[in-house]
């Protein structure tokens, strides 16, 4: 069964600290520059794209996944999962290296390797169904 959501946490349990706030294993600060570092690196990788938008929104969407958002990253289709839209398309990567770090199986840190490139599950911009969570 889904996990549901308890009050202002998020339902992964395991991501958490004691307190149910913040990723484990560094904190809100800690995902926050990992989702920058992925971003840097995706679009480097690329030679195309725009690390601004990711850079610049890591807190928020730390703050956001982490502590108010109900998902469940083993059950990314999961029908009462809450979702994000992210309509600046050009800003995927954030949306990519949260997945990632969310523990998203079908994100491994190679897809995020192969950012806009065809066939790769990391468009350069989001599409519904192709890329889950």
């Amino acid at each position: 069964m889904a996990p549901t959501k308890s009050s202002g946490t998020s339902p992964n349990a395991a991501d958490t600290t004691a307190d149910g706030d913040m990723p484990a294993g560094g904190g809100h600060a800690a995902m926050a520059r990992a989702i920058r570092a992925l971003a840097m690196d995706g679009v480097e990788a690329a030679k195309s794209g725009h690390p601004g938008m990711p850079m610049g929104a890591a807190d928020m969407a730390t703050v956001l996944f982490a502590r108010h958002m109900k998902f469940d990253a083993t059950e990314p289709h999961w029908p009462d999962r809450d979702r994000f839209v992210l309509s600046a398309g050009h800003g995927s990567m954030l949306l990519y290296a949260c997945l990632h770090l969310l523990g998203y199986e079908d994100l491994p840190i190679d897809e995020l390797k192969r950012f806009r490139q065809l066939g790769s599950t990391t468009p350069g911009h989001p599409e519904f169904g192709h890329t889950a969570g």
